[in-house]
């Protein structure tokens, strides 16, 4: 996938450089996976980009937030026009947003209440998840050893990039055995599909 990235993220309200937008290494995320994040694909129009159901994703921001009893300081509205700020500064025609929302550099140990709340929007182009020729060909898929985390043990309707270390094994597991992606079943043996992927199961065409 051909990447190229924003000159200015957002960052508490202000446009900071790409390089410029650091954080410490003792950060509460870092060592607790204290993020929540959303990913908005922006397209281009022929009336100029478009961010696809932006309001939405937002808002399950917040609704992430308050699950993780984070408060973010920006409303919906404001942080809607950060984003469409954010893709504006940068004059992408097309583009990937990601607001992320994190506990940063402040007291030490899993009690998360005394770390400033940071928000961030950076951007970047970014092609198909699996590349244009799985739309065209499919990919190969197995289902994965991993389980989904329960939803009693992690909340997987929030958008935590804690989740997502559930998603790497899967992956990591799925490549290792020669697959493109793995498909997780939940603890009760049901498919699960997170929402970084969507699939059709269709039976497995002959190689020619």
């Amino acid at each position: 996938m051909s990447t190229e990235i924003a000159k200015q993220i957002w960052h508490n309200g202000q446009f900071v450089a790409w390089q410029d937008a650091n954080i410490h290494v003792m950060s509460h995320v870092i060592h607790y996976g204290s993020a929540l994040f959303e990913g908005i694909r922006c397209y281009a129009t022929p009336q100029g980009p478009a961010v696809f159901r932006l309001r939405e994703h937002i808002q399950r921001l917040e609704d992430s937030c308050k699950v993780y009893r984070m408060p973010i300081g920006y409303s919906v509205d404001e942080l809607i026009q950060a984003c469409l700020e954010t893709v504006r500064v940068n004059e992408f025609k097309e583009c990937y947003l990601r607001p992320i929302i994190f506990r940063g550099y402040g007291s030490f140990g899993v009690n998360p209440f005394a770390n400033p709340v940071e928000v961030y929007i950076a951007s970047w182009t970014w092609g198909k998840y699996l590349g244009q020729e799985a739309i065209e060909e499919g990919v190969d898929v197995c289902v994965a050893s991993w389980a989904r985390m329960h939803p009693n043990s992690l909340p997987a309707t929030a958008k935590s990039a804690a989740n997502y270390m559930n998603s790497q094994l899967i992956k990591m597991e799925a490549i290792t055995n020669g697959f493109v992606e793995g498909i997780a079943l939940d603890t009760s043996g049901n498919v699960s599909t997170p929402d970084r992927v969507r699939f059709t199961l269709q039976p497995k065409r002959k190689r020619r």
